[in-house]
C-alpha cells in the first residue's frame, strides 16, 4: 500500500512535502566530507606532482647550462696557459736580443 503511494507521490502532496524538507542524514554528511576530503588531497598530490616536475625540468637546464658553462671555462683556461707561454717565448727571445745588442755595445766600446 504504501509503495504505490509512495512511489506516486505529486509535488502538491502533504507527505512530499514533507519528506522534501528533511535534512540529509549525518551519514550522508560523513561520507560527503570524507569524499571532499579525498578529492581535496588527490588534487593536492597533482599540483605536488606537477611542481616536482617543473622542478626536475629546470633543474636538468640549471645543469646543462652549468655544464656548458664548466666546458667553456676550461677551453678559456688552455686558451690562457697557451697565451702565457707565448707570452714567456717571446719575453724570453726580447731579452736575448736585448742582451745581445748591450754585449756587442760593449764590445765596441771598448773595442774604440
Amino acid at each position: 500500500m504504501c509503495t504505490s503511494t509512495c512511489s506516486k507521490l505529486s509535488p502538491c502532496s502533504p507527505l512530499y512535502i514533507a519528506f522534501s524538507n528533511q535534512q540529509p542524514s549525518k551519514g550522508n554528511n560523513l561520507r560527503n566530507h570524507r569524499l571532499n576530503r579525498r578529492r581535496r588531497l588527490s588534487k593536492g598530490k597533482k599540483v605536488a606532482v606537477l611542481v616536482k616536475k617543473e622542478m626536475e625540468i629546470k633543474n636538468l637546464k640549471l645543469y646543462m647550462e652549468n655544464k656548458s658553462i664548466i666546458e667553456e671555462n676550461e677551453k678559456l683556461r688552455k686558451k690562457a696557459f697557451l697565451l702565457h707561454k707565448e707570452n714567456q717565448a717571446l719575453l724570453c727571445q726580447l731579452q736575448k736580443k736585448c742582451s745581445n745588442t748591450t754585449l756587442h755595445g760593449h764590445l765596441a766600446h771598448n773595442s774604440n
